[in-house]
């Protein structure tokens, strides 16, 4: 009862539709997928991680729930129908769940509304308050599927993805579902764009985690779906960890005890050492101050050995979606091909800022050590001081 698997994983993200395309880009260090984007801040032109694909249409008896996160969402899934559509035969409708971080919902849509209202005195016919409800895409998905497992969306910023998936865990492990849908969903949106600019947060060229050149964030959209049950899968869930310091609402503890707590406890929780860890998925946001309390939480808890990067440059930061995106990322680590077992390398200027403490940088063509069973954390974390971190490895 306490094992939890990652039996499959559909993705999208600036990096490409689908695991082969975004592994491959991934993996490479491509970071041609951060382009400029045009017509969200007046007389800017940030770079955004936005998908270039063409997304799926949302089902006709659906259309009331027709956004672009919601779409974003459903190519993920699709990817997986198979896998879906074969654990609803096994454990029944009733026994699956579906948990899903997202921060931005259908909230560029409701924007246009909102304007539209303003202008012309009248709702759009296709403006739906729904779409803006937090827990808008996980009903989505639960009623195209027609599961009745528990459903709920978690919006903790940040760290929303990745704590979708301990709230899946922790439903597998107190036996009310045998299968869970989790993961994460953003899509861009002018309020958040503009929110963090307005914040002076935005770096207008590509971003640069932890280099003594880092200006702030360049944001991405993402959908990264599991399916997670107690069947034994190609990735085993291992442990999880949180902690909620409210050190400041936008600014993190600059000590980073929380960051280290929320790293503590998901060892903990997997029965590992640090010692145990072969490399860190970083949150690496490029800001001053999230690089810096990152850096010396992990430095303190894993010295400068362990090898570690923030895929923020490749990516944007995908806000909800990042803490499931970036897990996704150590899943694809762990079921690349076993003479390979490719790590995501760091993309950045190489010009370390030497008030941090030295990290262990990887690059284009490093991989996973031979032999044994790995184990790879991913970070998250977030405005009020909200942190996650999150073990994947091999399974038993």
């Amino acid at each position: 009862m306490n094992n939890t698997y990652l039996n499959a994983l559909g993705i999208i993200c600036n990096l490409g539709a689908g695991k082969a395309a975004v592994a491959e880009a991934l993996f490479a260090g491509n970071d041609n997928g951060i382009r400029p984007g045009r017509g969200w801040i007046p007389n800017h032109e940030p770079p955004l991680g936005s998908v270039q694909a063409e997304l799926p249409p949302v089902p006709d008896a659906l259309r009331h729930r027709d956004n672009r996160n919601n779409r974003l969402l459903l190519a993920a899934a699709l990817e997986i129908e198979a896998d879906i559509r074969a654990a609803i035969t096994r454990y029944g409708q009733a026994r699956i769940g579906v948990v899903l971080g997202t921060s931005t919902t259908g909230i560029e849509e409701a924007t246009h509304g909102i304007a539209a209202y303003r202008r012309d005195g009248a709702w759009p016919a296709d403006y739906h308050y729904s779409h803006q409800e937090l827990g808008a895409p996980a009903e989505f998905l639960a009623e195209w599927l027609e599961l009745s497992g528990p459903c709920y969306g978690i919006s903790t910023a940040c760290t929303s993805g990745a704590r979708a998936l301990m709230s899946a865990r922790r439903l597998l492990r107190m036996g009310l579902c045998d299968a869970v849908l989790c993961g994460g969903v953003d899509t861009l949106c002018r309020l958040a764009i503009n929110g963090f600019h307005a914040l002076e947060a935005v770096d207008l060229q590509r971003c640069d985690p932890f280099s003594k050149h880092r200006r702030g964030i360049n944001i991405g959209e993402a959908a990264a779906l599991f399916l997670m049950t107690r069947e034994a899968g190609p990735v085993q869930l291992l442990g999880g960890g949180a902690s909620s310091d409210a050190y400041h609402m936008s600014s993190p503890d600059p000590q980073g005890t929380g960051a280290r707590k929320a790293m503590h406890d998901a060892l903990l929780n997997a029965g590992l050492d640090a010692a145990q860890i072969d490399y860190v998925n970083l949150h690496g946001t490029a800001t001053e101050h999230n690089d810096s309390m990152e850096s010396q939480a992990v430095a303190s808890m894993f010295g400068n050995a362990v090898p570690c990067s923030s895929t923020k440059s490749l990516t944007g930061h995908t806000l909800a979606a990042a803490g499931a995106l970036e897990a996704a990322f150590c899943w694809l680590s762990l079921t690349d091909a076993q003479t390979e077992r490719r790590l995501p390398p760091h993309v950045w200027d190489g010009e370390a800022d030497p008030a941090l403490p030295a990290l262990h940088f990887t690059r284009a063509g490093n991989h996973l050590p031979a032999g044994g069973r790995r184990y790879l954390m991913s970070n998250s974390f977030a405005f009020g001081g909200n942190n996650a971190a999150l073990i994947l490895g091999d399974p038993a």
